[in-house]
């Protein structure tokens, strides 16, 4: 496999099925990771039984939700260990990410890019958002990137691709944010090592079905975690080529 596309999921059985199949039809050669959070809605036990049915899938189980930022932080080290893949990608589970975007995403990673889906470049956008919810997406991400000075239009969302060689060396287990502040965090220390983004545009539209999992306290998480970044300097990774 090529890619490897990893999803954390809570409470999500009515779309990871969907989802996993538009995925596996699309031309590209990769797998899916999983990773459940115990979900009350035995979104884990489905992916179980998916998984049994394709060799395609596979699936990391957890106690119980620990957070976005230590999902994918799992899910990417989990995939680095034990498959050859040369590209990692992730997304929501929900289809707010749409799967028709990932080839881009791909083609744009395997040129050695760390490759966004943003929706504040000409061609991106969002749909059936209110004035409120647009203005704090776009605020977010106008924070964060004058405050760590990064080079990206969309640091709040979670639809990317990264080459290996990159993924290997973020020293994914000393992220500091566990929740939704690890999209940033994963991106600045990215721009730290002197990496180059692409940023391919999508329409991000809200969640079929289900509710969000973004709470006050995982907001305040991510704009606490901008200025301990900032005053901690340059992230220098260990693991120098």
């Amino acid at each position: 496999m090529e890619t490897i596309v990893v999803i954390p999921t809570y409470n999500e059985a009515d779309n990871i099925p969907e989802l996993t199949r538009a995925l596996l039809d699309l031309d590209l050669d990769l797998g899916i990771l999983i990773v459940d959070d115990n979900s009350p809605d035995g979104t884990g036990r489905l992916a179980d039984e998916l998984a049994a049915n394709e060799p395609r899938i596979m699936v990391r189980h957890r106690p119980g939700k620990l957070g976005l930022g230590t999902a994918y932080a799992q899910g990417f080290a989990w995939a680095l260990e034990n498959t050859n893949a040369s590209l990692f990608a992730q997304m929501d589970a929900d289809f707010s990410h749409h799967p028709s975007v990932l080839p881009d995403l791909v083609a744009a990673a395997r040129r050695g890019l760390v490759a966004i889906g943003s929706r504040y470049v000409p061609g991106g956008g969002v749909k059936n958002w209110g004035l409120g919810r647009r203005i704090l997406s776009r605020g977010a991400s106008l924070y964060v990137g004058t405050i760590l000075a990064l080079p990206v239009n969309d640091l709040t969302g979670a639809f990317k691709c990264w080459p290996r060689a990159v993924l290997e060396r973020l020293e994914l287990e000393t992220l500091q944010a566990g929740g939704f502040a690890a999209l940033s965090e994963m991106t600045y220390r990215a721009h730290c090592m002197g990496c180059k983004f692409q940023e391919v545009p999508i329409i991000f539209e809200d969640r079929r079905v289900g509710q969000s999992k973004l709470t006050p306290a995982i907001a305040l998480e991510a704009m606490l975690n901008v200025w301990r970044l900032r005053f901690q300097g340059r992230f220098k990774p260990r693991n120098r080529p």
